[in-house]
């Protein structure tokens, strides 16, 4: 059996016993951005209870190759490798297609404790991709103002040390 994440270009060989899942190591050599976008109607009878502009949300995962989009919908997850230049701005894409966008982030790294128990949806797919460190939501827009305020109060704290210098 061939070992597919051994044979990864940019690997750093070893497996489980040498100190962590190949799939880890992987994604460690190769750095990625993530940016998550809000946005969507009311598809559903049920999501008319969510506030509009603010009843989805998924990620675009970027690396020096190009683009991963991650889109939970409705009884399935969407895992998408986009067929554009790397240096395509999604971002921008969705800004123009009426989406609230937020990042870049850094994807989170693994947690050291049991992971929550919360059934799959659009917000707890953005907080796993986020990390531990995600501030709980529940719904698109509860995520979408605690990390717009996150933000907010870095840009803060980064505008303030530059007067001082």
């Amino acid at each position: 059996m061939i070992d597919l994440l051994a044979a990864a270009p940019g690997n750093r060989g070893g497996g489980a016993a040498s100190g962590g899942a190949g799939h880890r190591r992987v994604a460690e050599s190769r750095p990625q951005l993530l940016w998550l976008a809000f946005g969507g109607g009311a598809d559903q009878g049920w999501m008319r209870l969510l506030r509009p502009g603010f009843r989805h949300c998924f990620a675009g995962l970027q690396d020096e190759a190009g683009w991963t989009v991650l889109d939970p919908l409705s009884g399935r997850l969407l895992v998408t490798r986009l067929a554009v230049d790397s240096g395509f701005d999604l971002p921008g894409f969705w800004r123009r297609a009426g989406c609230r966008v937020l990042g870049p982030f850094l994807p989170g790294a693994p947690a050291r404790a049991l992971p929550a128990v919360v059934p799959l949806s659009c917000v707890s797919l953005c907080r796993a991709l986020l990390g531990p460190t995600a501030p709980f939501a529940v719904t698109p827009y509860g995520l979408f103002r605690r990390l717009e305020k996150k933000f907010r109060n870095e840009e803060n704290v980064l505008d303030e040390g530059e007067g001082r210098g």
